[in-house]
């Protein structure tokens, strides 16, 4: 009687366990039928055969006059006096503004011209043909970031044609060098045309993300901040006593505690944290995280928005000793020429000094969601998308040219105002770079709303 309740019961474990795995598969299955691309039929309006005419225009770094020109061509065919301002021979940017009534609450739309090499090879499209194929336009620039500035350009275009006063200043810039630091782009102008930014309170431009899931959008992240980056070169008479400075730097590439918890990092890590189902409670409340022992359970990528951290290539001898290039990503708010002297007095016990600073980046402090900016993006996204999640997203291991404007004092939003899934993320700076074009028509249609809004709204 034992051995059959007991036989009984296996029998039923076991029904239970085929029943369950059934019903894995079959969810899982379903998970990535839902995943699958099946292109929309395709669509081809004015919009997306402008977008085609932009790609074709090869604009890698230190070749952008020619985009440049293009744009301020589309402005002047529409009504709007453009400027093409050359920070050097072949480095075109292109300003035009349209005037409001209202001083100190003009809307800045930046984007840049210039993109990141493309060779040919391994491309399934050539990379400046703009291919249409399978509901997409395939070509360097597609999502970094000409899509963005034609997003903005033709709202600044809508707004222009309706001839209307407006309530606030509208200025379109498109930028050189932004791929290659900024320094004859929006840097330069900062330092030689600050007339373009006077009366500006808000810009839009690039960095942000949008998380998807099953082909729906699962949270629309505004980009508010990044970490900011000071390169330099470091040299020693001998390769043993640079050896022993990276022994010396390596605990600070992944330091075991926090530097500092800024509030908007605090803010943004509780806002994600639903989305982050492996590591919600630990995001949640990121304070109790740290008082708990428990930051060492955080990603990487978490815990480097809360501190300080060293980047170290290899060591190089030369006929002069040996050199190390190291990167620091610093805070946000971080004084970089603090972080400088720290550095140079962790390496000096061992022979080494700072050789060369190449670039140096920030303070660039992050900017508050809490604006009525920020209020109205959150209404038209939703108006697209419905009720998603709208939040902020800072960013640890890249930056754009907002820093130099959050420097300035302008708040700096980075958005993609249509949908980019995982994939097509992998396109840029890579290879088969593309844009789906139901999606790039919605962002059309989000910022003509948008800036309708902001222009004319009182």
């Amino acid at each position: 009687m034992n051995t059959w309740r007991w036989s009984a019961g296996i029998v039923v474990v076991l029904l239970a366990v085929v029943v369950a795995i059934s019903l894995y598969n079959r969810r899982a299955e379903t998970d990535i039928q839902s995943q699958l691309y099946v292109p929309k039929r395709e669509r081809i309006t004015p919009e997306i055969r402008l977008l085609q005419d932009y790609v074709r225009i090869n604009t890698v770094t230190g070749h952008e006059l020619p985009g440049a020109q293009f744009l301020a061509n589309l402005l002047v065919k529409n009504g709007v006096k453009a400027e093409v301002i050359e920070s050097a021979p072949g480095r075109g940017n292109v300003y035009a503004r349209l005037k409001g009534r209202r001083a100190g609450e003009g809307l800045l739309l930046l984007n840049h011209i210039d993109v990141m090499p493309a060779p040919p090879e391994h491309w399934k499209r050539p990379p400046f043909a703009a291919e249409i194929f399978l509901n997409q336009v395939w070509g360097r620039g597609s999502l970094d970031m000409k899509s963005i500035g034609l997003c903005e350009l033709d709202a600044f275009l809508t707004v222009a044609r309706t001839h209307r006063p407006l309530e606030r200043d509208l200025i379109f810039l498109g930028v050189a060098d932004e791929e290659r630091g900024g320094g004859m782009g929006t840097g330069w102008l900062v330092q030689h045309r600050p007339d373009i930014f006077e009366g500006v309170r808000y810009a839009l431009n690039e960095g942000g993300i949008t998380e998807m899931k099953q082909e729906k959008l699962a949270y629309f992240g505004v980009e508010t901040g990044t970490k900011m980056s000071v390169s330099l070169r470091l040299r020693a008479s001998t390769h043993e006593q640079m050896e022993r400075a990276r022994i010396a730097l390596e605990p600070y590439m992944s330091p075991r505690d926090p530097e500092r918890i800024l509030p908007e990092v605090r803010e943004f890590l509780h806002d994600i944290a639903p989305q982050r189902v492996e590591v919600r409670t630990l995001l949640d409340d990121v304070t109790r995280t740290v008082a708990e022992g428990k930051f060492w359970l955080l990603p990487r990528g978490y815990k480097e928005l809360m501190q300080d951290i060293v980047w170290l290539s290899g060591v190089v001898t030369d006929d002069r000793g040996a050199t190390m290039d190291v990167n620091l990503y610093n805070l946000p708010d971080e004084d970089p020429d603090r972080r400088i002297a720290w550095l140079q007095s962790v390496i000096a016990p061992f022979g080494a000094r700072i050789d060369e600073v190449l670039a140096k980046n920030g303070p660039a402090p992050i900017s508050s969601l809490h604006t009525p900016l920020f209020a109205l993006i959150t209404r038209e996204v939703r108006r697209q998308y419905g009720p998603v999640p709208i939040g902020p997203e800072i960013l640890a291991a890249s930056s754009n040219d907002s820093r130099y404007l959050r420097r300035r004092g302008i708040i700096c939003y980075g958005m993609w105002p249509f949908q980019v899934d995982f994939f097509q993320t992998l396109g840029i700076h890579g290879i088969d770079e593309r844009i789906r074009l139901d999606w790039y028509m919605q962002g059309i249609a989000i910022m003509r709303r948008l800036l309708t809004a902001y222009a004319f709204e009182t």
